[in-house]
């Protein structure tokens, strides 16, 4: 294959887990790809090792102070670098045929936005672009003639299987979730699970923020969310459905009856494989599926009761407007202040609610406004959440919190 053929590929949030996946399927096949950018937060030997690793055309770095150790650490490599905001926008901005959008968080916005702006197909892992930005996203990806490919297990999944040509043909799509580490436990043994025990998620390795909200399932709500932009179906057209094998990966139900799903082993190499070589696929060193093995697959209904964050979640989408924003930034502030210890897990819901139920403000119309919503609901949440903890809400257990953001990209 010549140099010509290969598809160029630039990835956003290259030192996170889903830019380590995505770096490990272009290191298996390096005949099929090449590499026009990399971008990273301020983890610098990561950065580089990776640069040096895919030899791409350029690397930023977020943090402006990270600099110098970046330009030092890539010296004599021929790789241009830069820093700071607008450097990691100029890498969504050079011209790869494909982007993966895996900056977490409302910093992953803008570029994303860049990459969509100039018609790339873009592999989407960052979910605020969706949950707080969904009409304004999906509204520029429409004006740009942009290809949104989710990369997000379930909504991967449900792609592979939807037929968008025969949409009128869709009765209603079908999330999995495997209910977290929680899904058994009661709500006065709930009410007492420390940050360590909400991480330890049974089966996908995830950062402390991912596992969280997968342990309330918060995580399945804003899914949700995603979902009602990605496919254009209402709220009352998205299921959920508790998977604790998390084989199944999603279904999509049709109107004679048919229930397609797409199973595999919980490995987020398969997604981002099928995002990467689409239209095509690609082979993965994933472990194949043996359902001799697991003999049993098991399903129940999401407990609204002991999960309300999913209730939040579905009314956010009701509501409309900045309502999910506001959701994503609450909650954002509430799974924080658990993990630190400031509040009990039952409580990161009720923080979530209470901020909903406070502030009412105006639909965002760009980009630049779902910025500055979330960094006010942001403020807003914090507040509410000190309040409870100077009443007695919620004492800390210093011994049970553990590092705020880890595991981000």
């Amino acid at each position: 294959m010549q140099d010509s053929d290969r598809k160029s590929v630039s990835i956003l949030g290259a030192t996170g887990s889903v830019g380590g996946s995505t770096v490990d399927l272009l290191l298996a096949n390096p005949e099929r790809f090449s590499v026009e950018a990399l971008t990273g937060g301020r983890n610098v030997a990561r950065l580089a090792e990776l640069a040096r690793a895919l030899r791409p055309e350029f690397v930023a770095i977020a943090d402006p102070s990270c600099y110098g150790a970046l330009k030092e650490a890539l010296s004599g490599s021929g790789i241009e670098v830069a820093a700071g905001d607008k450097a990691v926008c100029e890498a969504a901005a050079r011209p790869a045929d494909w982007v993966m959008a895996a900056i977490v968080g409302c910093a992953g916005l803008l570029p994303t936005l860049t990459a969509v702006r100039r018609g790339a197909t873009v592999a989407l892992a960052n979910k605020e672009c969706l949950v707080s930005a969904g009409d304004i996203m999906m509204r520029e990806v429409a004006a740009a003639g942009a290809t949104l490919l989710p990369v997000d297990s379930e909504h991967n999944a449900i792609f592979q299987v939807f037929e968008q040509d025969r949409r009128e043909a869709i009765e209603k799509i079908v999330l999995t979730a495997s209910g977290g580490p929680f899904r058994e436990a009661s709500l006065v043994e709930m009410a007492n699970k420390s940050p360590a025990e909400a991480v330890a998620h049974p089966r996908w390795d995830m950062g402390a923020k991912i596992s969280v909200d997968s342990a309330t399932m918060m995580n399945k709500g804003l899914e949700v969310i995603e979902a009602a932009h990605l496919f254009a179906l209402p709220e009352d057209r998205i299921d959920v459905l508790v998977h604790p094998e998390s084989i199944i990966h999603s279904l999509v139900a049709y109107r004679d009856g048919s229930v397609l799903a797409q199973l595999g082993t919980p490995d987020m190499r398969t997604p981002i494989s099928y995002a990467l070589a689409w239209p095509d696929r690609m082979p993965t060193n994933v472990r194949p599926l043996d359902l001799s093995e697991i003999a049993t697959l098991t399903f129940s209904a999401p407990d609204m009761a002991r999960f309300p964050a999913l209730a939040l979640a579905r009314a956010a989408l009701r509501s409309g407007g900045a309502m999910p924003a506001v959701l994503n930034a609450g909650n954002e502030i509430a799974v924080e202040g658990f993990l630190s210890g400031k509040l009990g897990f039952t409580g990161i819901a009720e923080l979530v609610e209470e901020v909903m139920e406070a502030v009412d403000p105006a639909a965002p119309d760009t980009i630049d406004d779902v910025i500055g919503l979330d960094r006010e609901i942001r403020a807003e949440a914090s507040r509410r959440l000190d309040r409870r903890v100077s009443s007695g809400a919620r004492l800390p257990d210093a011994d049970s919190a553990i590092e705020i953001g880890a595991g981000r990209l």
